[in-house]
């Protein structure tokens, strides 16, 4: 019988070959990182407190003079132990204590803004678990799923104790007041995500509205699963928004859609709406062979992008006498749109960009922190898997172990 062998690769180095994989799961890198974590940590503590009290740790007298620093606001007494617990691990820091002066001559205990009290981990660590748990698994699960990183120190009680949390969080969120964000503008739009129920995959519809303040800061408002974009949809979602004090806005960005139009109409009737530059583009090749995409596209961005709104204007109505003769499906597509598809041209040029389209929405996951509200959850701030899964995915966390017990209970009839 022959032997078939494979002769080494001579180029590759030999320390690649003699050590696999696996081999060894020490991490120079990872120990280096989290042995420095905590002296990290512990002098962004000590340093805010010397932001407080205008003094550095054992800061007395100013050098040279004998005079005294600038006067403080209070004095510290100490450290306390605290345990922490975020992606680098479980870590043990010693934080510094101090009383401040108060006004009326009373002292309170100095709290951390960076480290808020009785926090046992950080925003990114309840991401990361709550992250982990939606992607449709158990508690269990994700304690052994992310043993090796959090070092052991997550439980399934933590786990569900970070899931209560980010709950409360996400419900106060939907419930927060609008009545002082000075939104002048509204962009509408519902999208649909593919997600997995029940071990199935599933497309879900959500109706977004992002708002955009004076100053062009985008600002996430609602995010809704209402099972499709009807009338009665829209409205329930138009409805929250004016309950909770959103004022009356002065443009409107939406995509099109007939129940969204029925439910502006009933909220914000006479408030210029402007159609998607975007959808109406797809609507005008949907209409139309592909060997005609191309020109389609050149024609309706040579009319969309023009400088002035007279050019536009006669641009559009050379599309509209080129293509009743070329493809009247198109024509009678765009005209279809009407003058909603333009109201952008009322702005002044310098914010045409932002208002022609609703693709905002369709890249909320890749916009940047910056860009939203501050007072969002980071949740919601950083993750759009937690947001879906916070709007519609998991709304059930004990729905798996229903299903494993039913299946016990089956085996059991059977066996009987």
């Amino acid at each position: 019988m022959k032997q078939h062998t494979t002769p080494p690769d001579s180029a590759t180095p030999a320390a690649e070959t003699t050590s696999q994989l696996f081999d060894n799961w020490f991490d120079p890198i990872e120990s280096g990182v989290r042995s420095r974590v905590r002296d990290f940590i512990e002098t962004m503590m000590e340093e805010e407190l010397d932001a407080v009290l205008s003094r550095p740790r054992y800061g007395r007298l100013t050098p040279g003079t004998g005079k005294a620093v600038e006067a403080v606001s209070g004095h510290r007494h100490g450290h306390r132990s605290r345990s922490l617990l975020g992606t680098f691990g479980p870590v043990e820091i010693a934080m510094p204590r101090a009383r401040l002066n108060a006004a009326d001559g009373r002292t309170t205990e100095w709290k951390s803004k960076a480290l808020k009290a009785y926090q046992r981990r950080t925003v990114a660590a309840d991401s990361l678990i709550a992250a982990t748990y939606l992607a449709e698994t158990n508690t269990r699960r994700v304690r052994r799923a992310l043993t090796t990183l959090f070092g052991g120190a997550v439980s399934k009680d933590t786990v569900s104790r970070t899931w209560r949390k980010v709950k409360t969080d996400w419900d106060a969120w939907n419930a927060r007041s609008l009545a002082d964000e000075p939104i002048i503008r509204l962009i509408l739009d519902g999208t649909v995500v593919r997600v997995r129920l029940d071990r199935k995959a599933t497309a879900i519809a959500l109706l977004v509205v992002l708002g955009v303040r004076a100053d062009g800061q985008k600002v996430l408002l609602a995010i809704k699963g209402m099972g499709g974009e009807s009338a009665e949809a829209w409205r329930s979602v138009l409805d929250d928004l004016t309950k909770r004090g959103l004022q009356r806005p002065e443009f409107l960005i939406v995509d099109g859609a007939p129940g969204l139009d029925s439910a502006i109409a009933a909220v914000w009737n006479g408030v210029p709406v402007q159609r998607c530059t975007v959808h109406k583009h797809r609507n005008l090749l949907a209409h139309a062979p592909d060997r005609l995409h191309d020109e389609i596209t050149a024609d309706y961005n040579d009319m969309i992008y023009a400088e002035t709104s007279q050019k536009i204007e006669a641009r559009r109505k050379a599309f509209i006498r080129k293509w009743r003769i070329k493809h009247r499906a198109v024509a009678d597509s765009l005209e279809e749109a009407g003058a909603r598809l333009f109201s952008f041209t009322r702005l002044p040029p310098e914010q045409w960009k932002s208002a022609r389209t609703t693709n905002a929405i369709e890249r909320l996951h890749e916009v940047q922190a910056t860009d939203q509200d501050p007072n969002c959850p980071a949740f919601i701030r950083n993750h759009r898997d937690v947001v879906l899964g916070l709007a519609c995915l998991r709304p059930d966390q004990h729905a798996q172990s229903r299903r494993m017990e039913n299946a016990r209970r089956k085996v059991h009839r059977s066996a009987n």
